[in-house]
């Protein structure tokens, strides 16, 4: 384990690059995360202006001794020596045409590969449930009623009454929650609008056809 770590962490501090966070924005409910260009952490030091040139130099030498394909050829090897120890199977380990073969399918190992913190992960259902409560579930009576009087009315003149109505009791990004909640409503009214005056066309009989007894 020691000797697999020790290639490992060569490996992966001069020749494996990853992302870092560099600032979180809040934008309403959402927060956007922008993260620094991928670099390997040798890299990392040595653009840092704290660090001092001498070690800059020791890095540079050491990651030029370095042979990346000879490193992963190392790791493959203390990979299949701690298998064949936790079988019990004695191995020879991995052979160079293990290794080509491996190193041929890297291009295409990411479309197979573990996914990356920084991914988004797809839902396969819809999001249908509420991950919060809703703040205007005690009011929403009262905005009916709103709604009713003008129809036309914004979203946003709806949370400006609130707010003189409710001081300091709705906080300012809630008006894209407000907002959503009124659409709702607009499309379910505009669907009983459509499919009521479907259905009582339908009831309607024509002229000189008598209904089935």
């Amino acid at each position: 384990m020691a000797q697999l770590y020790q290639v490992v962490r060569l490996y992966v501090n001069y020749f494996q690059p990853s992302f870092k966070l560099r600032d979180r924005i809040r934008e309403g409910s959402k927060v956007r995360r922008i993260y620094f260009a991928p670099s390997t952490p040798c890299d990392r030091l040595l653009a840092h202006p704290a660090v001092d040139e001498k070690v800059k130099e020791a890095l540079r030498a050491e990651r030029d001794r370095l042979d990346p394909l000879a490193l992963l050829h190392r790791i493959r090897q203390g990979q299949s020596a701690l298998a064949a120890l936790s079988s019990g199977v004695p191995t020879p380990g991995p052979d160079r045409q293990c290794l080509d073969e491996f190193l041929a399918a890297l291009p295409q190992l990411w479309r197979t590969g573990e996914v990356r913190p920084t991914h988004r992960r797809t839902h396969t259902k819809p999001h249908y449930w509420r991950t919060r409560e809703d703040p205007f579930c005690e009011v929403w009576a009262e905005l009916l009623l709103w709604l009713q009087d003008e129809p036309d009315c914004t979203a946003k003149s709806l949370f400006l009454r609130l707010n003189q109505q409710y001081p300091g009791r709705f906080a300012p990004g809630q008006l894209r929650t407000l907002q959503r909640r009124v659409s709702e409503w607009r499309l379910m009214m505009a669907r009983k609008l459509v499919f009521g005056a479907k259905e009582e066309a339908t009831d309607v009989q024509p002229i000189g056809v008598t209904p089935p007894a």
